[in-house]
């Protein structure tokens, strides 16, 4: 049996470029997004990318909080992926529709 290898583990120059190659779609920025932030980060939110702008909705005050907090360093990370001319900005809110409670990671 072949082990599987995590992802944060496969290197990240290759794994960008790979998701560069990509369309823009938004499967492509979901994905950026959990590489990004992390599969428990990623399931408190929802990711949309219009002109550069990537607007996170966050079904948890205290996630959007942490992504408010970490914006610098994601943004960094989500350049990376995309592309530096893909994403100039990101843009946090708490999603009105959730229950407020975060998944446990």
């Amino acid at each position: 049996m072949t082990p599987v290898i995590p992802l944060q583990h496969f290197s990240s120059g290759v794994l960008a470029e790979v998701i560069r190659r990509q369309p823009s779609s938004p499967a492509r920025t979901a994905l950026a997004w959990q590489i990004a932030v992390g599969p428990a980060l990623a399931r408190a939110t929802t990711v949309k990318l219009v002109d550069g702008v990537l607007t996170v909705r966050s079904s948890d005050t205290r996630w959007a909080l942490e992504i408010k907090r970490a914006r610098g360093m994601v943004l960094t990370r989500l350049q990376d992926l995309l592309g530096a001319s893909a994403i100039t900005s990101l843009h946090v809110e708490r999603d009105p529709h959730s229950r407020g409670r975060a998944p446990q990671p």
